[in-house]
Order: C-alpha cells, then sequence, then structure tokens
C-alpha cells in the first residue's frame, strides 16, 4: 500500500515534472510567437514609416521645387522689366543725345550769325563814329561853340532833365502822402480844436488907470515928485502922466509887478490918501492880494483841466502864468487850451489822455521864472518839473515842445502840435505892424530869390504864400521841386508858429490884338 503511495507520489511528481516541462514549452512556443509577431509588427511598422518619410521628402522636394520655380520666374520677370527700362533708357538718351546735336548746330549757327552781328555793328559803330565827328565838327562850326562850351550846354540840360525828374518824384510822393495823411490829421486837429474854443485875450506892457479929474494927477506927483518917486520905489514900475485927459498910464514888463501897481493906484485914487507911508502900506497889501491871487488862478488852472496832485510851488508857478503874456497872448490860458487840445488828440490816438492834459498845461511854465535862472524857458521849466517830482513823460514835452530836442515819448509830439494849434489860432496873437509888415517882406524875398520865380505874394497874414512861376523857364516838375525848396528854406531860415502854406502857379498867357 506504501509503495503503491510511493509509486504513486513518484508517478505524481513525474507527470507534475512533465506537466510543467510542458507548461514552459507551451509558454516558450507562445513567448517565441509573440516575439516574431512583434518583430513582424516591429518590421512593418518601419516599413510603413520608411514609406511615410519617403513620402514627406518628396512632399517638401516638390514644394521647394515649386518655390524655386516661383522665385526663378520672379527673377525672370524682374530681369525682363528691368531689360526694358534698360531700353527705354537707352532710347532716352538715345533722343537727348540726337537733341543735343540739333542744339549743337543752333548754337553753331547763332555763333556764326553773332559774328556776323558783330562784325555788322563795328562796322556801323566805325561809320557812325565817322558820322558824329564830322557832325560835331559842322555844329561847332555852326554855333561857334568849342568843346567845353559845348559840354557846359549839355550838362545845363542835363541838369534841368534832372531837376524834372526829381520834382515828379517829389510831386507824386507829395500828392500819395497828401491823399493819405491829410483827411486823417484835419479830422484829428479840427475835431480837436472845435471840441475847446476858449476866448482869447489881447494885453500889452502898459496898463491904464482912470482917475475922475486932472487935479488928481498932480495929488499922485505929490510935492516936488515925492509920491510918484515913492510909487515907482515901492512897485518897480513907470507911473506916466501925460496931457491924456482922464487917465494915466503904469507902464512895466514884469505884468505882475504891474498889476500890483494898477491895483495899488486904483486903492489910492478910491481912498484920497496920497503919500509916502500910506503908498507903502497900499503897496504891501495889494502884494499879499495878488500872490493869494496867483495861487487861486493856479488851482483853477488845475481844477478846470482836471489835473490834479501838483505841488503847491507848481500851482503858484501856473499862477504867475497868468499875468504873463506871449505875443499878446495870455499864457495860462494858452496853457490850459494846449492841455485840453493835447489831451483830446491823445484819446483819439489811444494815448493817456490825463498824462497829455498834464503835459500840456505844464509845458510853458518855464515862462514864470525864466527872468530869474539861466536858460530858455523849456529847460528851466523842465528842471523845475523833475525836482517837483513829476514823470518823465511830462518833463520832456516841456523841454522839447519847441523840437529843440530827439523826441523821446509821443506826449512830446502831441504837446508840440497843440502849441502850435493854439498859436495859430486865428486870434490868438497879435503882431506889432513893423513886425507884421517885415514877415511878409521876408516870406516873398527869399521866394523871389529862387530861379524861375516871377513873383511872390504873402496873404492870409503870412499862413500862405502863393508863387507865380514863369511857364518859359520852369515846367510842371521844376515848379514841385522849386515849390517844396521854398517850403525847406522858410523851415531853415524862419522862426513861425503854426505852418505856411506854398502855392506854386505856373500858366502861359498869349495875348492878340484884332484890328
Amino acid at each position: 500500500m506504501g509503495f503503491y503511495i510511493v509509486l504513486a507520489a513518484v508517478m505524481s511528481a513525474v507527470g507534475a515534472a512533465l506537466l510543467v516541462k510542458f507548461i514552459d514549452r507551451l509558454r516558450k512556443k507562445d513567448v517565441e510567437t509573440e516575439a516574431q509577431q512583434i518583430l513582424d509588427k516591429a518590421k512593418q511598422d518601419s516599413d510603413n514609416l520608411k514609406k511615410e518619410a519617403l513620402l514627406e521628402a518628396k512632399e517638401e522636394a516638390l514644394r521647394l521645387k515649386t518655390e524655386a520655380e516661383k522665385e526663378l520666374s520672379k527673377q525672370r520677370d524682374e530681369t525682363r522689366e528691368r531689360e526694358k527700362s534698360l531700353d527705354r533708357r537707352e532710347e532716352s538718351i538715345d533722343q537727348q543725345a540726337t537733341h543735343l546735336r540739333k542744339q549743337e548746330n543752333m548754337v553753331e549757327k547763332t555763333q556764326r550769325r553773332l559774328s556776323e552781328k558783330i562784325d555788322e555793328n563795328e562796322k556801323r559803330a566805325t561809320s557812325l563814329e565817322r558820322i558824329i565827328r564830322d557832325q560835331q565838327e559842322r555844329l561847332h562850326r555852326m554855333s561857334g561853340l568849342n568843346a567845353e562850351e559845348a559840354k557846359g550846354e549839355l550838362l545845363k540840360l542835363l541838369d534841368q532833365q534832372l531837376q524834372s525828374e526829381t520834382g515828379a518824384i517829389v510831386l507824386k510822393h507829395q500828392r500819395r502822402m497828401e491823399e493819405e495823411v491829410r483827411p486823417i490829421v484835419q479830422d484829428m486837429l479840427l475835431t480837436a480844436m472845435q471840441r475847446f474854443a476858449a476866448a482869447h485875450t489881447a494885453e500889452s506892457t502898459t496898463s491904464t488907470v482912470d482917475i475922475p479929474s486932472d487935479e488928481m494927477k498932480g495929488r499922485i506927483i505929490g510935492r516936488e515928485g515925492r509920491n510918484i518917486r515913492s510909487f515907482e520905489k515901492e512897485t518897480g514900475v513907470d507911473v506916466i502922466i501925460d496931457d491924456t485927459p482922464g487917465v494915466v498910464i503904469v507902464s512895466g514888463f514884469d505884468p505882475v509887478r504891474r498889476e500890483i501897481a494898477r491895483q495899488s493906484l486904483n486903492k489910492l485914487i478910491a481912498d484920497g490918501r496920497i503919500h509916502p507911508s500910506r503908498i507903502e502900506e497900499v503897496v504891501k497889501e495889494t502884494q499879499s492880494e495878488i500872490e493869494a491871487t496867483i495861487r487861486k488862478k493856479g488851482e483853477e488852472a488845475a481844477t478846470e483841466i482836471n489835473v490834479m496832485g501838483l505841488q503847491p510851488r507848481l500851482i503858484e508857478m501856473l499862477g504867475r502864468l497868468h499875468f504873463r503874456t506871449s505875443y499878446s497872448q495870455n499864457v495860462l490860458r494858452h496853457s490850459i487850451e494846449v492841455g485840453f487840445i493835447a489831451g483830446l488828440l491823445a484819446e483819439m490816438i489811444g494815448l493817456d489822455a490825463q498824462t497829455a492834459r498834464r503835459a500840456g498845461l505844464l509845458h510853458d511854465i518855464g515862462k514864470a521864472a525864466d527872468h530869474e535862472l539861466e536858460g530858455g524857458h523849456p529847460k528851466i521849466g523842465a528842471d523845475l518839473l523833475k525836482r517837483h517830482g513829476e514823470s518823465p513823460e511830462v518833463v520832456h514835452a516841456a523841454f522839447g515842445h519847441h523840437d529843440e530836442i530827439i523826441t523821446e515819448y509821443p506826449y512830446t509830439m502831441l504837446v508840440a502840435t497843440a502849441d502850435a494849434c493854439s498859436a495859430s489860432r486865428p486870434g490868438a496873437r497879435r503882431e506889432t505892424l513893423e513886425r507884421y509888415i517885415k514877415r511878409m517882406e521876408e516870406l516873398e524875398s527869399i521866394a523871389t530869390g529862387f530861379h524861375g520865380v516871377e513873383q511872390a505874394f504873402a496873404i492870409q497874414a503870412g499862413r500862405e504864400l502863393r508863387v507865380i512861376a514863369s511857364a518859359k523857364e520852369v515846367n510842371d516838375e521844376m515848379a514841385a521841386k522849386i515849390c517844396r525848396d521854398i517850403a525847406k528854406a522858410f523851415e531853415e531860415q524862419l522862426t513861425y508858429p503854426g505852418e505856411i502854406k506854398v502855392t506854386m502857379v505856373r500858366e502861359s498867357r498869349f495875348t492878340e490884338f484884332a484890328r
């Protein structure tokens, strides 16, 4: 039993071993089969990859070939275009070369013609020179003039022609300036002068005092002339007592002293007590009153023209101008008028009217002290205004309103213009008969001193000069130049307020008699 068990166990073991070996053999076959399958699959995949790579390589090669062909085609097109462009340029160059050859031929022909003309002109010039010499010799024989005399006549003719041309140019520009400027200036000046119409007073260096009877003349003279001597000593004026009934004349160049003397004499005559001590008392009292009047007149003038902030010294100097005259024109009223006109002109051109009025009011303030200080009234007034803190515009206007210095501020020109307007206003100033006649003669003599002027007549109180020119010696252009030269001569040789109008008249007159 045991043997069979062992045998069975051995058989089982042998069977198991055979079974394991069989299983291993089967497994080995399966592995080999699987490996073969894998190898086959790998080979197949490898073949597929090779085919795909070959296909991609062929496609890439085909693409590169296509691109290369396109690029080659493009380059060929560009090459063809360049060839066409070169062909066109070559044709253009050929055309230009042909054109240049034609131009060269034309230039050669022109040069030949010019050479022929030059030769012809030289021959003609030689012939003309010969003819001119012959004509000159003939003219010398006929006129009896030598070369120098003929040259003088020619230069004289050229001078006349140049004068005519210069006169024409002057006339042209003068007319243009008058057309453009005159209406504007006239409108501005007329507007300013019409808006301020002042009354004008004329004074002289003497004052007249009425007396009730001729008996008063003796009392004024006093015993052995002591009263009149005392009066003249206290007042600094001359008392003229003559045969004129009912009046006594007070004479003096200082208008303030003359006014003090006039009022003092009126008071003494009204009082009736005339002796040296009373004269001294009345004169001192009148001096105090006149000083107060001076301050009042200065304040009234500043208030009238609306100029504020003046120093007391300037107010006093303004008041003294009330008793000063210039060509018989009251200087204070003249200053007020200049201030108003300058202010109106400043408003019209866009400047400060207040500054212009201030400068116009103070422009002649030097006349109140020019007998005490050295220099003319413009310099004295400018120094006075500068010391009392006035602006540079006002100081310069006082210094330069007579055009003696270079104008630096527009207000100086405004004041000078207003000053001329006030001085030239009809009725503003009076001149003596001798001075008036002398001025008329000066105007006429200067004008008649020019060549070609036959007569000259001063009219409009010397504001205008009518000049009669010779129609034979002067043409229109020369007349215009002579007219301007006369005006320039007036500006250089004469001193006058305002302006002088010079009118040149040239005419031809023909007279025949019917018999």
